[in-house]
């Protein structure tokens, strides 16, 4: 009987763990008005499909470090000229970080993440007031495991249009 209980109880746990993720998706910016809106719910260049698919919308980090690779950066070259290209649109950056750590530190990493993009863009000549910030910390995991497989992936920062 205790092995039943035991069973059901990590299976409502997971699925409550499931849920709990589930509500966490990312929002979809791609609505409202405005061009930028209507090109990307035509799927144009000013999509946030377009972004993901042919400019890149991820950067990933090394452990406990928010400085930009030579990979990350021409990632953001393209965000910058795709941004420049489609006056239009505004980014949210998040900063992820992996499970390891406190809460606080994660939170606190991620914004360094975050702004350490936010920095470059700006440098390429993005309008700062058409980038804004945020950090999840490890709050938002893409993948759920303990090694470094999953933890690289974790290690990132996002733009979404906004």
């Amino acid at each position: 009987m205790m092995t039943i209980y035991s069973t059901l109880k990590k299976i409502a746990a997971f699925g409550f763990a499931a849920s709990i993720l589930a509500a966490c998706a990312a929002p979809n910016y791609t609505s409202g008005s405005g061009s930028a809106s209507s090109s990307a719910a035509a799927g144009g260049s000013a999509s946030a499909k377009y972004l993901v698919e042919n400019v890149g919308d991820r950067i990933f980090f090394a452990t406990d470090q928010s400085i930009l690779d030579a990979s990350a950066r021409g990632t953001l070259v393209r965000q910058a000229e795709w941004l420049n290209q489609n006056g239009g649109i505004n980014l949210t950056i998040e900063g992820h970080a992996d499970e390891r750590g406190t809460r606080e530190y994660n939170l606190a990493l991620g914004a360094r993440r975050a702004n350490a993009v936010r920095d470059f863009l700006i440098s390429q000549g993005v309008n700062a007031s058409r980038v804004r910030t945020i950090s999840f910390g490890k709050e938002r995991p893409v993948s759920l495991c303990s090694e470094e497989s999953c933890w690289s992936k974790n290690r990132r920062s996002v733009s979404t249009i906004r």
